[in-house]
C-alpha cells in the first residue's frame, strides 16, 4: 500500500485538479452501470464539454462522410491555415479514446485543434463506431478505410496524400497502430508516414503490479474499467490473440517511426514502455517520453496544464520533422 500511496503523492498538481474536477462532474450522475450505453456517452459529453472549449482557432473545420469497407463514417477535418492553390497539407489521422465505448469527435476537438496549431498540419478526426454494439473489427475497417480513401482522394480536401501519419490516445492509440500493422501485412505501409500513440491500450492484460499502483480510484483509468472496455470491444476472448486487435501481440517490423506519449501515473504505462522496447528490437525508430506526474487522459487538460501543453509541443513538433517535404 506503501507504493500505491507513493503513486498518487507523485501525481502532477495541475493534473490532479483535472482529475478531481472531472471525478466530481461524473459524480453528479448515476454510476455507469445504471445506465444505458446511450446514456452513459451522454453523461461523457456533458462532463467532458468544458475541456474542449477555448484554444487554437482553425482556419476551417470540414465534415465529410465518406465509405469504407466497415460502412460509412464521418470524419473531421481540421486545417489550421488557409488553403492554398497545389499546396496540400500535411495530415494526422486523430482516433479518439474512450475504451472503443465512449467520446466522440467532439469530447476530443480540443486536443485535435491543439495538434493542427502546434504541428501545422490538418488533422482529421475519425468518428468510428462504438462498442459493444459494433464489436472489432469494425472500428479498424472503418480506421483502415479513412486512410485507404485519403491516400487515394485527400487532394479533394487540401490534403497531401504523400504525408499521411495516423494516431490516437487509449483505444484510439490501438486503433491507429492495428491499422499501421493490417497496412503493413496488405504490402500498403508506404500510405503512412508516422505513428503518434498517446498512453495507448495495446495489451488486454494489465500486470497486477500496475494494477495495484495505478488502477485506483485515485487515477483517470481504472483496472476494471480498462478491464470492461476489453469485453466491450472483443467479440470473444478469442481474439485478444489476434495482433489486430491486441497490437502487444503483434511482428513489429518495418513500421513507420513511432512517438509514444506515456503518462508516468497511468495503467497503462508499463505496457506503452514494453511496447516501445519491442519496438525498437524490431527494428522501428521509436521516440518514447515519459510524463512526470501525468494520468491517463492528461492531454485533455490542457488548458490548466503545463505537462499537457508540453506533451502536445513535443508530439507536434515530432510530426513536423516526420512529415516534412
Amino acid at each position: 500500500m506503501q507504493g500505491v500511496a507513493a503513486a498518487e503523492e507523485a501525481i502532477d498538481p495541475e493534473i490532479r485538479a483535472f482529475v478531481a474536477e472531472m471525478k466530481a462532474g461524473f459524480s453528479r450522475y448515476p454510476h455507469f452501470d445504471q445506465l444505458t450505453f446511450a446514456e452513459a456517452r451522454l453523461v461523457a459529453e456533458a462532463v467532458r464539454r468544458p475541456w474542449r472549449e477555448g484554444g487554437p482557432r482553425m482556419a476551417a473545420v470540414i465534415e465529410r462522410r465518406i465509405a469504407t469497407d466497415g460502412g460509412g463514417v464521418g470524419i473531421r477535418i481540421y486545417h489550421p491555415r488557409q488553403q492554398r492553390p497545389n499546396e496540400p497539407d500535411a495530415a494526422l489521422i486523430y482516433l479518439h479514446g474512450g475504451g472503443w465505448t465512449l467520446f466522440s469527435l467532439d469530447t476530443h476537438d480540443r486536443v485535435m485543434r491543439e495538434y493542427a496549431a502546434r504541428s501545422g498540419a490538418s488533422v482529421i478526426g475519425v468518428d468510428y463506431a462504438l462498442s459493444p454494439e459494433a464489436k472489432f473489427p469494425r472500428a479498424l475497417e472503418q480506421t483502415i478505410g479513412t486512410v485507404e480513401w485519403l491516400h487515394a482522394r485527400g487532394g479533394e480536401l487540401g490534403v497531401d496524400a504523400a504525408r499521411l501519419a495516423i494516431g490516437g490516445d487509449s483505444a484510439g492509440g490501438n486503433l491507429a497502430v492495428a491499422a499501421a500493422l493490417k497496412l503493413r501485412d496488405d504490402g500498403k505501409a508506404g500510405m503512412l508516414r508516422a505513428l503518434l500513440l498517446n498512453y495507448a491500450a495495446l495489451d488486454s492484460e494489465c500486470s497486477s503490479s500496475a494494477t495495484e499502483r495505478y488502477g485506483g480510484p485515485a487515477f483517470m483509468l481504472a483496472g476494471e474499467e480498462m478491464r470492461q472496455f476489453w469485453i466491450n470491444y472483443l467479440e470473444s476472448a478469442e481474439d485478444a490473440k489476434n495482433p489486430y486487435a491486441c497490437p502487444a501481440r503483434a511482428q513489429l517490423r518495418d513500421l513507420p517511426p513511432v512517438f509514444l506519449t506515456v503518462a508516468e501515473c497511468d495503467l497503462l504505462a508499463e505496457q506503452n514502455l514494453v511496447f516501445a522496447r519491442a519496438l525498437r528490437a524490431a527494428g522501428v525508430e521509436t521516440q518514447a517520453v515519459v510524463y512526470a506526474g501525468a494520468t491517463h487522459s492528461f492531454l485533455e487538460a490542457v488548458a490548466i496544464s503545463a505537462v499537457a501543453a508540453r506533451a502536445l509541443e513535443e508530439g507536434s513538433s515530432w510530426l513536423r520533422e516526420k512529415l516534412a517535404r
